[in-house]
């Protein structure tokens, strides 16, 4: 019997696929648990719209990412933060005072996860990177300053 997965079911398959099944499995257990609906023309025809959907989704985020990567590419940041006496700073500069800086100066708005930078304790100029997308991905300059 084929039927269509409505989650991931471990050993058949994942959500959305069309799988082929046992009769008795798929009556008693995947559809009593609501894991999986029988695969008839109309839900065939909804699980492939939901993946062109999402395969859309994600092509259109790609894109996305890349402009973005092009836009803040060889760019320099700047990050205020308050200094002690030796130029040492109160605190860490992190991705989230990055992002902010980022979304403040550039107007782009990146995940604070999706930075990556050592970390920042004294003035000065330092190279971060950006993971925007799978396979993209950009560096710029952060300064800090007092």
């Amino acid at each position: 019997m084929k039927v269509l997965l409505g989650q991931d079911v471990k050993g058949t398959g994942k959500k959305g696929e069309i799988v082929e099944v046992s009769d008795g499995y798929a009556r008693n257990f995947l559809f009593p648990r609501k894991m999986a609906t029988p695969a008839d023309a109309a839900s065939i025809n909804a699980a492939n719209i939901s993946k062109s959907a999402a395969q859309h989704r994600k092509f259109t985020a790609g894109v996305k990412a890349r402009e973005n990567a092009s836009k803040l590419e060889g760019k320099r940041i700047t990050v205020h933060a308050r200094v002690g006496e030796n130029g040492k700073l109160f605190g860490t500069i992190t991705g989230k005072e990055i992002a902010l800086a980022l979304k403040e100066q550039q107007g782009l708005e990146i995940d604070k996860k999706k930075i990556s930078v050592d970390p920042i304790k004294s003035t000065g100029e330092y190279t971060a990177k950006a993971s925007l997308f799978e396979n993209v991905s950009c560096t710029f300059t952060v300064i800090v300053t007092d």
